[in-house]
C-alpha cells in the first residue's frame, strides 16, 4: 500500500514538472518585434536541437526560433484604412497634383507583410479659381493624363442632366522625352505607354473642353494633318513631346494603354 502511494506521489510530481516545463518553455507569452536577443527561452529548436532558442522577428531568417514560434508568434500583416477622397489639386486654372492618404490600423509584426504606402498623387487640373471663377483660356500644348482620371469626372451636371460625351482624337506619337520612363511613383506608371511610333487615342470631353466650345486645349483640330503639335504629361512637367493629328472620332479605337484624357 505505501510503495503504490509512494509511486503514485512521484508520478505527481513528474507531471507537475513537466506541465511546468511545457507552460514555461517555448515561445508562449514572449513574441518580440524585430530582432531581440533577450527574446529567448530554452528548449527544443526548428531544426531539433535542445538549447537556447528564440521568439523575435529575426529568428525566421537566423534559423533558430523555438519549436512553437509560428503557432505562438503567427504573423500578423499590415492593415490600412481605405484611401480617402481626392484632395483639391494643388494649383488652380493650372497642371498640377492631387493627393488622397490612408493610416495604419494595424502594425505588422512577427515578419507580416510590411505597410504599403500611405500617399498616392496624381496629375490634375480644376477650371476654376480660389472665387469660383472659370478660369481663362490658354493657348499651348495639349494637357494630357491616364484615361484612368477621366473615369473619376462626373457624367451629369448639378441638375442630373447629362454632360457633352466629347469625343476622341488619334494621333501618331512623334516623339517623348526619356523623363517619361525614368519616373517610378505611382501616379506616373502610365506615362511609361506613351511609345514613339505608336498610335494614341485622346478623348477631350467636360470640363476639359473649354467652355461649350467644343474642343480642347491642345487638340489640334484646327491645324493642318500633318502639323507637329505639342504635349505634356500631367503630374511630370518634363514628360513631353511632339505629335501629328489624324482624325477626330467619336470614340477611341486605340488599345487602353495607349488611350488619354485631355486636361
Amino acid at each position: 500500500m505505501g510503495s503504490s502511494v509512494e509511486f503514485a506521489c512521484l508520478l505527481l510530481v513528474v507531471y507537475t514538472l513537466g506541465k511546468n516545463h511545457l507552460v514555461s518553455g517555448g515561445c508562449a507569452g514572449k513574441c518580440c518585434r524585430s530582432r531581440d536577443l533577450s527574446c529567448l527561452n530554452t528548449d527544443w529548436r526548428m531544426d531539433r536541437v535542445y538549447g537556447t532558442c528564440y521568439c523575435d522577428m529575426g529568428c525566421v531568417r537566423t534559423k533558430d526560433c523555438c519549436f512553437d514560434y509560428f503557432t505562438e508568434c503567427p504573423a500578423q500583416d499590415c492593415a490600412v484604412s481605405d484611401w480617402s477622397f481626392w484632395s483639391g489639386c494643388a494649383k488652380p486654372c493650372r497642371p498640377s497634383v492631387r493627393v488622397r492618404v490612408r493610416h495604419i490600423e494595424q502594425q505588422p509584426s512577427n515578419s507580416g507583410e510590411p505597410c504599403p504606402s500611405l500617399e498616392q498623387q496624381a496629375g490634375c487640373r480644376e477650371y476654376k479659381d480660389h472665387q469660383g471663377r472659370h478660369c481663362g483660356l490658354h493657348s499651348g500644348p495639349a494637357f494630357i493624363t491616364s484615361m484612368e482620371f477621366g473615369k473619376g469626372r462626373p457624367k451629369h451636371d448639378n441638375y442630373g442632366n447629362p454632360l457633352d460625351p466629347g469625343f476622341c482624337v488619334e494621333f501618331t506619337l512623334e516623339y517623348r522625352t526619356p523623363h517619361c520612363t525614368v519616373e517610378n511613383r505611382p501616379h506616373t506608371h502610365w506615362m511609361r505607354y506613351i511609345t514613339e511610333g505608336f498610335n494614341v487615342c485622346v478623348v477631350c470631353e467636360p470640363p476639359a473642353m473649354r467652355n461649350n466650345s467644343g474642343s480642347c486645349q491642345g487638340d489640334g483640330l484646327e491645324s493642318e494633318k500633318e502639323a507637329l503639335l505639342h504635349w505634356q504629361a500631367v503630374g511630370n512637367h518634363q514628360c513631353r513631346g511632339t505629335w501629328k493629328k489624324i482624325q477626330k472620332t467619336q470614340q477611341c479605337n486605340c488599345p487602353p494603354q495607349h488611350s488619354f484624357v485631355f486636361i
